[in-house]
Parts: C-alpha cells; sequence; structure tokens
C-alpha cells in the first residue's frame, strides 16, 4: 500500500518541514507539492513532483517552459494544479527581473549596515549571511548561509562557495549578529573568516569584508585592518 504524506513524520511534510526549518530546507520537488497539495493513487505529491521534475532534468527554467497541456499529462495534476505550477514560476521570473533592475551598489561598510540591519539586527539568535556581488560590486543575491543560537552559528564553506558560485559571484561580503551586543569578532569568528577568504582565492571570489552587527553598532572586518 501506497505510503501518504499524512503517514509521514511531522517534519518530513513539506508545509510543516517549511515552517518548522525554514522554506531554505525545502527540495524544489517539496516546494512544487506544497502548491500541487496531492498526489495520485501511486504516487504522493513529492513524488509527482519528482516525477515532473526529473522528466524537465530537474531544471526549474525547463519546468517553467511547459504549458498547460504540458503538465496535464501527469497523472493527478488537472488544471488547477497546472495553474498554480505556472502561475508560481512566472513570479520567479518577474522576482528575478525585479531584482536586476534594483541592483544595488555597494561602496562602504554603512551600505551594508544599512542593508542588512532590517534582517539581522535586533535578532536574539545568530545568523550568518553572504551578499554576493557582480564585477561593478552591486548586490546579485543574498542569502542566510547559517543560524545558531546566542553565542555561535555554524556555517558550512562548501554551501557558501556553491552559492557564490551559482549566483556568478565576483565578490563576497559576509555579515553575521551578534545578540549579546558586542561587536567585537571572537576568535572563532577570525578563523571562520580566515577560512573562507582562503577559500576565495582558490575560486578567485574577492572576500571584501565581514560585518559583525549587534543593534545599531557594527565591526567591520575590512576598516580595521582584518581583511586586506
Amino acid at each position: 500500500m501506497k505510503k501518504t504524506i499524512k503517514d509521514w513524520s511531522v517534519e518530513d511534510k513539506p508545509r510543516e518541514k517549511l515552517l518548522l526549518k525554514g522554506i531554505n530546507t525545502l527540495s524544489d520537488a517539496e516546494l512544487i507539492a506544497i502548491l500541487i497539495g496531492s498526489g495520485n493513487k501511486e504516487l504522493t505529491a513529492v513524488d509527482l513532483a519528482r516525477e515532473i521534475l526529473l522528466d524537465n532534468n530537474s531544471n526549474l527554467n525547463n519546468l517553467g517552459k511547459l504549458s498547460i497541456e504540458g503538465l496535464l499529462k501527469y497523472k493527478g495534476i488537472g488544471q488547477a494544479k497546472a495553474v498554480s505550477i505556472i502561475a508560481a514560476l512566472e513570479l520567479g521570473k518577474r522576482r528575478a527581473k525585479s531584482e536586476i533592475i534594483e541592483l544595488k551598489k555597494i561602496n562602504s561598510p554603512q551600505n551594508v549596515f544599512n542593508y542588512m540591519y532590517p534582517l539581522i539586527g535586533d535578532l536574539k539568535h545568530e545568523e550568518f549571511w553572504a551578499i554576493f556581488l557582480n564585477q561593478a560590486n552591486k548586490i546579485i543575491y543574498s542569502s542566510k548561509i547559517g543560524q545558531g543560537g546566542i553565542n555561535s552559528t555554524t556555517v558550512d564553506i562548501r554551501i557558501l562557495m556553491k552559492n557564490a558560485i551559482e549566483k556568478h559571484a565576483i565578490g563576497m561580503i559576509l555579515c553575521h549578529n551578534h545578540p549579546s551586543g558586542n561587536i567585537q569578532p571572537s576568535e572563532v569568528d577570525i578563523k571562520l573568516t580566515n577560512k573562507i577568504l582562503d577559500a576565495g582565492k582558490i575560486l578567485n571570489i574577492n572576500i571584501i569584508d565581514h560585518l559583525i552587527i549587534s543593534g545599531n553598532q557594527f565591526f567591520s572586518f575590512k576598516d580595521e585592518g582584518l581583511i586586506l
């Protein structure tokens, strides 16, 4: 008998997983499964979404080119579900276009602080973010790379560099917050920054600065001579 999504543990259900762990933890198939809501007699919504993705080389750009008729060929996808998928993918395209039009240029640590403060300035836990830049120092994309507790956060440098490569970034600015109110870098902060600097040199990605933000204050590794 087919195991349905209802039979899964709470943290493995796409909607519940989003609520518990955040949207970045969901795969493309899980996001599509949320859109379609249910599968068919043989496949769960996630399995059906995986099938659709595999038929399109696991490429969202390819999927975005499908017509309503192209989606209707999948058992369990009716007109309403097909329209939901196409509408969601079109919104993604329009968002990408808007981001290109509204690229912001980074000229100083103050620019970075102004950009990041609304995101992490007053959080009660630590978050580590990266801002990916093009050759003109304009923001291509920004993303949360790690999240931790009150005093620390975990960062996977491989994921950080993978994101930079995928976004075709030339430069990168690192940023994290200190809920404690102390903007001075810890020994761990300095070691992590140096490891990322080394990785950036290998991949020819310029690590321009690393900001620590706490409330309305910030510490710039570049300004303090910790990044040359």
